[in-house]
């Protein structure tokens, strides 16, 4: 309920609620697995649910609108409850929530979507594809209407499909301390079976409901919890030990550690991020990972260079003044990047179905406004970029405008750029649609075997290369 009454996101409320009450891992699964379906089939819920109403859903109050939402989520779409257990669950529920006419209201409203069977009556997908799509896979009906302009109904409903499939357990392994094949065998050990990622390198599927805090080998830093899509974005830098690095938007730290593993725990590792909770998140990751490189650094990635040379900051990781006045990385040639990392600000299109609750929390608007955010940060990490060196540009989206479009702005305005083939960087499989060689890759998670939805892109400053030294 604090989802929609407080705004609260729907992770961290559960993992609150969860931690509040004693639970075993059986009734934390089936919790989670109803409240996650419930906020993600939303749409589709009070479209049923309001075919037996009288007065409009939002008409009723918050913890009874809630109570109807449960109990028709595990009437429609949750096979193994039986519907008259699921009923009477909400009954009770109503009866601590409200009085006898919200029992008898609730009472009435399930029994009656329960008469009228559990297959729902969708719009004909030829006549109102929009309408359609929206309901049959619970997507707000803007981002279906942008998606079937862009891919078409086919990939349209691929892509909605996926995204209401819960997504995997996915970990990095930490090979500072550890390897893929020994973790594996720990982790059998405690009876948590584990697949190899189809595609990037020392990552791990957890099969199962699993508590990632509460394992061992996470604790002892021997794993990461990151996406393999988002493994692939440290793959695609590829930086060289020895090197320098600067990560514009770093929280929680997923990407640095991973760029530090690659390199071996040699070189320098800037991190970046503007909200300073986010920087102790950073800190702590890299504490508990046996990451030594990595530097964090509260700063706004948008006034690069400028608060990256501040003297507080430099003087507090134990740099000579040489550079010791607010002056900019032109002035202070030994501070530029040998890569720099924009994992940018977006969307989050490509990642809906690890947060059931952001479908419904996005407008279109916001995609115009995060795609100039976008350009801002990549001009500004432009100016700490060493001549010879690496841009790699990464989002957690599928839109164009947030992606392609970026880079192609940015390519038109920096004539000094060029693109760099992904092609040995990453697995060849990934290449269905030959781009590689253009330097990006759009993965998609209905095309790549479920991966979540990335973008990335590889551009190379024109110029001679000169290797940091430490």
């Amino acid at each position: 309920m604090d989802v929609e009454s407080k705004k609260a996101y729907a992770n961290l409320a559960l993992s609150a609620a969860l931690g509040a009450n004693e639970t075993g891992k059986l009734d934390r699964a089936f919790i989670t697995e109803l409240v996650y379906g419930t906020l993600r089939t939303l749409n589709t819920l009070d479209w049923a649910l309001g075919k037996h109403l009288r007065r409009p859903l939002s008409g009723v109050t918050v913890p009874v609108r809630n109570i109807l939402r449960l109990g028709a989520y595990q009437v429609l779409f949750m096979n193994r409850i039986p519907e008259s257990a699921a009923v009477n669950e909400a009954v009770k529920l109503a009866r601590r929530y409200g009085h006898a006419g919200t029992v008898k209201f609730v009472n009435g409203v399930l029994r009656n979507l329960v008469r009228s069977g559990t297959e729902l009556d969708y719009p004909d997908p030829g006549k109102e594809p929009v309408e359609y799509i929206s309901l049959r896979h619970s997507h707000p009906q803007w981002l279906v209407r942008r998606w079937l302009k862009e891919y078409g109904f086919e990939a349209t409903e691929a892509l909605c499909r996926v995204n209401n499939h819960p997504a995997p357990n996915t970990v990095r392994v930490n090979t500072l301390k550890t390897d893929t094949i020994s973790l594996q065998n720990l982790l059998h050990e405690q009876g948590i079976a584990t697949v190899k990622g189809a595609y990037a390198d020392n990552c791990l599927h957890l099969d199962g409901f699993v508590s990632l805090g509460e394992i061992t080998q996470f604790k002892a830093g021997l794993f990461q919890a990151q996406d393999e899509s988002s493994i692939l974005v440290g793959q695609a830098l590829c930086p060289e030990p020895g090197t320098r690095v600067i990560d514009v938007a770093a929280a929680p730290g997923g990407k640095s550690t991973h760029l530090a593993q690659l390199m071996q725990n040699r070189g320098e590792i800037i991190a970046l991020d503007i909200h300073e909770h986010k920087i102790k998140l950073i800190k702590e990751n890299c504490r508990r990972l046996g990451v030594k490189i990595v530097h964090p650094i509260l700063a706004d990635a948008r006034k690069l260079p400028d608060q990256y040379l501040r003297k507080g900051e430099l003087k507090e990781r134990g740099h000579t003044s040489a550079c010791g006045s607010d002056s900019l990385v032109e002035e202070c040639p030994q501070r530029m990047a040998d890569y720099v990392l924009v994992d940018a600000p977006c969307s989050g299109l490509g990642v809906l179905r690890r947060r059931p609750d952001a479908r419904w929390r996005k407008e279109e608007t916001q995609i115009k406004e995060l795609a100039e955010l976008q350009a801002q940060i990549l001009n500004a990490a432009d100016r700490v970029l060493k001549p010879g060196g690496v841009l790699l540009y990464s989002t957690c989206t599928i839109t164009r405008e947030e992606n392609l479009g970026q880079v192609e702005a940015f390519l038109a305005k920096h004539s000094e750029y060029e693109p760099e083939p992904l092609i040995g960087l990453l697995p060849g499989e990934l290449n269905r649609d030959n781009t590689m060689q253009k330097g990006y890759l759009q993965i998609l998670p209905y095309v790549h075997d479920g991966l979540d939805g990335f973008f990335m892109a590889r551009l190379r400053k024109k110029g001679n290369k000169e290797k940091g030294t430490h």
